[in-house]
C-alpha cells in the first residue's frame, strides 16, 4: 500500500500540471492562429463543412463501436503504478505502428496520403479502449465511450476548445448521468473541425513529394504519443483522489 501511495503522490504532481495546462488562458498567438482558422473555416461552403461531419461522424462511430469487440476486458486489482507501466508499453506499439504507417502512406503519394486519415483515426481510437481497459473502465458502457471522445478532443483541439471540453469531464461520475442516450447528439460539429484544423498542417505536408515519409513518421508519432500522455492524465483525474 506504501508503495502505491508513493507513486500515486509522485503522478499526481504531473497530474496537477496538466490539469493547470488544460485551463490555461490562450497565449496571443493561440487566439490570433484560433480567429485565422475559424475565418478560414467561414469561407468554406457550409456544404461542405456537413459532408466533412457527417463522414467523420460515421467513420469514428464505425470504429468506436466497433474496438470494443476486439479489446480485452477491464483489469482488475492492480495499483495505479502496475497499470501505467502496461498503459506506457501499449502507448509505444501503437506509437511505433502508427509511425511506420505514416511512413508508407506518405511515402505512396496524394492518394496514399489521404487513406493516412482514416488508418490512424482506427489507431487512435483502437488505444485509446485499450488504455481504458487497462485503467479497469469498462468500455461497453456507453458513456466510457463518450470519455474517450473526450479525450480524442483534449488532444486535438485548440485551447479555447479543450478548457471547455475540460470542465465537461470533471466530476465525471456525476456529469455522465446527465449525458444523452443517442450517440448522434455529440456535438460532431466540434470535434471534426477541431481535429481537422489541429492536424491540417502536419498532414498536409505529409502529402508532398520527397518529404511526405518522414514527415508521415514524425507526424504520427507525436500524435500518438500526445493522445497517449493525455488519456494518461485523463483517466489519473479520475482514479487519485
Amino acid at each position: 500500500m506504501q508503495a502505491r501511495d508513493n507513486y500515486e503522490y509522485q503522478v499526481s504532481g504531473t497530474l496537477h500540471k496538466w490539469q493547470r495546462e488544460m485551463v490555461k488562458r490562450p497565449s496571443l498567438f493561440n487566439r490570433l492562429s484560433k480567429k485565422a482558422q475559424d475565418k478560414i473555416n467561414s469561407w468554406i461552403p457550409e456544404k461542405v463543412h456537413a459532408a466533412v461531419t457527417t463522414a467523420i461522424k460515421q467513420m469514428v462511430k464505425a470504429v468506436l463501436f466497433g474496438s470494443k469487440y476486439t479489446t480485452a476486458s477491464p483489469l482488475q486489482d492492480k495499483s495505479l503504478e502496475a497499470r501505467e507501466l502496461l498503459v506506457e508499453e501499449k502507448i509505444k506499439i501503437y506509437r511505433n505502428t502508427a509511425a511506420v504507417e505514416g511512413g508508407i502512406t506518405g511515402a505512396g503519394g496524394i492518394l496514399m496520403g489521404l487513406a493516412d486519415f482514416p488508418l490512424l483515426m482506427a489507431i487512435k481510437i483502437k488505444l485509446l479502449y485499450e488504455i481504458a481497459a487497462v485503467y479497469g473502465f469498462d468500455t461497453n458502457d456507453y458513456k466510457e465511450r463518450i470519455y474517450l471522445l473526450h479525450i480524442f478532443e483534449l488532444a486535438f483541439s485548440s485551447p479555447q476548445h479543450r478548457k471547455m471540453v475540460y470542465l465537461k469531464m470533471t466530476d465525471w461520475k456525476n456529469k455522465s448521468e446527465q449525458l444523452p442516450d443517442d450517440i448522434n447528439q455529440f456535438e460532431w460539429r466540434n470535434f471534426q473541425q477541431e481535429y481537422r484544423d489541429y492536424i491540417d498542417l502536419a498532414k498536409m505536408a505529409q502529402l508532398l513529394p520527397v518529404i511526405g515519409a518522414p514527415v508521415g513518421v514524425i507526424a504520427n508519432y507525436r500524435l500518438i504519443r500526445k493522445l497517449g500522455e493525455t488519456a494518461m492524465n485523463a483517466y489519473r483525474m479520475r482514479l487519485i483522489a
